[in-house]
């Protein structure tokens, strides 16, 4: 079944006929599970009203760039690193002549440069204007810059033309979208992932937990999944639900946490779980009554869940995560050597903690790499994307 489930696309819709379609297009995205924000180019509002994707998308649809209320609201910079994708359709030859000139000067072509997000395009157009040699080197620099180019189609067109230069029907777009997910660079890989917070308990109503909301962990676990990879998601308690074809396996504690993770390590073992440190020494069997002012707990070290499988003698390729306050490299590396791992992903704790949005830098013996700002899926994709090439790597040199 089709899906772009949790999604985040921007729908540009510039001017021309076939904008009528992309309402039909707009249905289509939220029916495959996405949520959509419409931006317009002026000349599209021509040709169809934005209150008709402020009824379909149910948010606010955005033309000017500069709007003192859409700037208050979520800035375009907010706006293109809110994306997963942003999906041009129809792209006139206007548009795609200046989106390959690099230009911004309208919200929708801004947008373009100051996302992260992928790319792509559903030509509609005049079936000479297509032909055209310039269109067609436009094309020719949009494709070297990855963009991803939908259609067009061939048939009659508005004008009486026949020929190529129709924009794709919308299912056929929404094919499309959905395939840019599709990346194959794990397919056949057992991959365990790690998410959320651990509780340990103090009596049957209290417990020692943290801000981790899993967030960049079922992330990750989406990523992977649409890499074509086998995925067991295990969990601590969340808000959230498991991606399709996601095996999840719910634990609470840290020791439930590892005890799991023996089970099933696969081939690849990415720890992105915020795992207590530490336990209450014992656990009360009954809540503990307000008697005193003051109370004191005695606390012991969980297991490393990390350390325990880089550390063992089947060992996966291991994957970690450091959330720091300060000294971010410093102690990302040190607990890269420490754990044996052949890949950290660093940040801030207090910028990624409950955010939509993050950055990290991996790092690795031999090298590392920034990832900019961007949406948790976004990023998550990145960051499944450099873990496939390195584990390909590492396997080639341990043959």
């Amino acid at each position: 079944m089709l899906s772009l489930s949790n999604k985040q696309i921007i729908l540009g819709v510039t001017g021309g006929i076939a904008a009528y379609k992309a309402a039909e297009l707009c249905r289509l995205l939220i029916k495959a599970g996405a949520d959509v924000r419409v931006v317009m180019t002026p000349s599209a509002a021509e040709f169809i009203t934005s209150l008709t994707f402020q009824a379909l998308s149910g948010n606010r649809v955005h033309i000017e760039l500069l709007d003192e209320e859409a700037e208050a609201a979520m800035g375009h910079i907010e706006l293109a690193r809110w994306a997963d994708l942003v999906l041009i359709a129809p792209a006139s030859a206007n548009f795609i002549a200046r989106l390959s000139q690099g230009r911004a000067d309208d919200l929708l072509s801004t947008l373009c440069l100051a996302t992260n997000a992928p790319i792509a395009i559903a030509p509609a157009m005049n079936q000479a204007m297509w032909c055209n040699q310039n269109t067609q080197e436009n094309l020719q620099q949009l494709n070297q810059k990855n963009i991803t180019i939908l259609g067009p189609g061939s048939g009659e067109q508005a004008c009486g033309d026949v020929g190529f230069g129709r924009m794709l029907e919308p299912q056929e777009i929404v094919q499309g979208a959905a395939d840019i997910f599709e990346t194959g660079e794990l397919a056949g890989i057992n991959i365990t992932i790690t998410a959320g917070p651990t509780r340990e308990a103090i009596d049957p109503v209290r417990y020692i937990s943290n801000h981790s909301s899993g967030k960049m962990g079922y992330a990750l676990a989406r990523a992977a999944m649409e890499a074509g990879a086998r995925v067991v998601l295990v969990s601590g308690p969340v808000e959230l639900e498991a991606p399709p074809q996601v095996k999840l396996v719910a634990v609470e504690s840290a020791r439930q946490m590892l005890d799991a993770c023996k089970v099933v390590p696969g081939d690849i073992f990415i720890s992105v779980a915020a795992v207590a440190d530490y336990r209450p020494a014992n656990s009360a069997s009954e809540k503990i009554k307000k008697n005193a002012d003051t109370m004191e707990l005695s606390l012991v070290k969980n297991p490393d869940i990390l350390a325990h499988i880089s550390l063992s003698d089947q060992r996966p390729f291991c994957v970690g995560f450091a959330a720091e306050t300060q000294n971010i490299e410093e102690y990302a590396r040190k607990k890269l050597e420490d754990k044996r791992l052949d890949l950290i992903f660093a940040n801030n704790a207090t910028d990624t903690f409950n955010s939509e949005s993050a950055l990290a830098t991996a790092y690795w013996s031999d090298g590392e790499h920034p990832f900019p700002c961007s949406s948790k899926s976004s990023l998550a994709r990145d960051m499944v994307s450099l873990i496939a090439r390195c584990y390909r790597k590492s396997k080639v040199e341990n043959r």
